[in-house]
Formats: C-alpha cells, structure tokens, sequence
C-alpha cells in the first residue's frame, strides 16, 4: 500500500463530503453551554437542546443565573436525558464566567496555552480533547486537535491499527495532525472536521464502512482488513 500524504487524503475526503463548517459556537463561553445542552452528548442532540434554550432563557450568564431550574430543566429536555443535572450545570457555568472573569471568558484567556488550558479544564464536562477543540475553533491557537469520538480514525489510516487506549489514539491523531498539516487555523479546522465526519459517517468505531471509503486505497487499515492479510485491528 502506497502511504499518501494526509493533506492529499483530506483533499479527497473533502471532495467526498463537500466543505465542513462546525454545527457548534466557536466562542469559548457559548461553547461551553452548548456543550451540555444535550446528553449523550451529540452535535444533533446539543443543537436541539441549544435551540430551546436559546428560544426559551437566552444563553448569557446573567440570562442563566435569572432562569429558575425547572425553567431551564424544561428548555434542556429537547436535548436528552438528565436535563435537570445538565441545568445545575449550566448555572456553575454562569457563575464561574460572571464572577472570576466578569462576565467574558474569552478575554481570560489571553494568558500563556498552559494557563489557557487549566482554566478551561476546570469546567464541567471540559478534558483535553475539549480544551484542544476551544483552542482552535475559538482563534485562540492553531493546536492540532483531533475529534474525541473519531480519534480512532487518524491511527487506522497510518498504522492500520487502533491501540486499546483512548489516550494513546487521540496522541497518534495529534501527532499525525502535527507532522502533516501546517501549523494554521484554517487547515487544522479542515482537517479536524474531515476527520470527525469521515468518523461519523464511514470510518465508524465499530463496524466500518471500508467498501464506500473515499481513501481506502491508501488506508493501512483496509490494507490489513483485505482477504489473505486479516488480523486483529489493535495494538497495545
């Protein structure tokens, strides 16, 4: 199998799928929110949920903190489940943004990545793979972010094989997006999206759809799958 180079591979996912925008608010603050506007949390599930609210309370902290919980409960349902925890944290939420940085997070975080990230990760629901989408998405530093629910893809495109650990993949896909794709916004957004859709939609967790697979002739995943050379799919 000739190994592509990833830019080339995005190019032919992009032409397979068309050009991807984020479905999610690139300000930090109201990503946070749409963040637990659904659960399980999806982009379809959060979009629902972020539609109500913000039909139905408004999304700033002040607007937030005024709402009573069966109020704001009320608006989250759209969303999914546990929309009464998801409201108590949408409180926390507000709270943090209105009275340790009066009101506007995105101005908080100015300081070094380091402190970016401390910050950010101490709200609910926020790991690395959160922090990393924030940092991009929001214009505040081109890392090289992978999708927390595809971080399988990158792995098996470049090594065939997925590892046990969730880590250890996101690691291989932040690794490959930092060789390859110029350290820029705009490419690493593209990227990132391709990824996440390819993941979603074709390069699925379990039970890949490698017969539709725009780049399945420079995958060494499909490599490895093809009749004659079948073996496990992970490694340690």
């Amino acid at each position: 199998m000739k190994k592509a180079p990833l830019l080339r591979l995005l190019a032919r996912l992009e032409k397979h799928y068309g050009a991807q925008e984020p479905c999610w608010p690139v300000d930090p603050y109201e990503f946070l929110v749409w963040w637990h506007c659904g659960y399980p949390a999806s982009d379809a599930a959060c979009a629902k949920g972020w539609e109500k609210l913000v039909q139905e309370v408004g999304v700033s902290p002040q607007q937030l903190l005024d709402a009573s919980p069966g109020k704001l409960g009320a608006a989250l349902r759209a969303g999914g489940m546990v929309p009464e925890l998801r409201a108590v944290r949408l409180k926390e939420i507000a709270m943090r943004v209105k009275d340790q940085f009066g009101g506007d997070l995105r101005g908080a975080l100015s300081g070094s990545i380091a402190e970016v990230r401390r910050i950010l990760k101490r709200f609910p629901g926020i790991g690395d793979p959160g922090a990393d989408r924030i940092l991009l998405f929001a214009g505040l530093s081109p890392v090289a972010a992978v999708p927390s629910n595809t971080a399988h893809v990158l792995p098996r495109i470049r090594r065939g094989v997925e590892r046990e650990s969730y880590i250890a993949n996101y690691r291989d896909g932040q690794q490959a997006t930092e060789d390859e794709v110029p350290k820029e916004f705009s490419a690493r957004q593209r990227a990132y999206l391709l990824v996440k859709r390819h993941g979603q939609e074709t390069c699925k967790r379990t039970k890949p759809r490698c017969e539709v697979c725009a780049i399945r002739e420079n995958c060494a995943y499909f490599a490895r799958r093809a009749p004659g050379n079948r073996g496990s799919n992970r490694s340690s």
